[in-house]
């Protein structure tokens, strides 16, 4: 699956390697990631697009809202990244 927009990915080289971002922009060859935590909306990361590798597709509203350009916050990004870590299960009340 091509990487784009609001997709997330697991790096797999660097220091951060095995850890999930969320792709904020593409430039070229480049991809802008962050998680919300070691990396705020604020400064993502610049990576190439080699050194990642695709996880999901995410469909929620944070990626209509990344999509759209809008404004999106930190723990938007936790929270969604928590999801595909399988830290938080959507399915159960609580």
């Amino acid at each position: 699956m091509e990487i784009a927009k609001a997709s997330i990915v697991r790096s797999d080289a660097g220091r951060d390697k095995g850890k999930l971002f969320v792709v904020l922009a593409v430039e070229g060859e480049y991809l802008l990631l962050a998680d919300g935590k070691g990396r705020k909306v604020e400064s993502p990361k610049r990576k190439k697009r080699r050194h990642v590798e695709f996880v999901a597709a995410d469909d929620s509203r944070l990626s209509d809202k990344i999509k759209s350009e809008e404004k999106i916050t930190n723990s938007e990004l936790r929270r969604t990244l928590a999801v595909y870590r399988g830290e938080v299960h959507p399915d159960q009340e609580g």
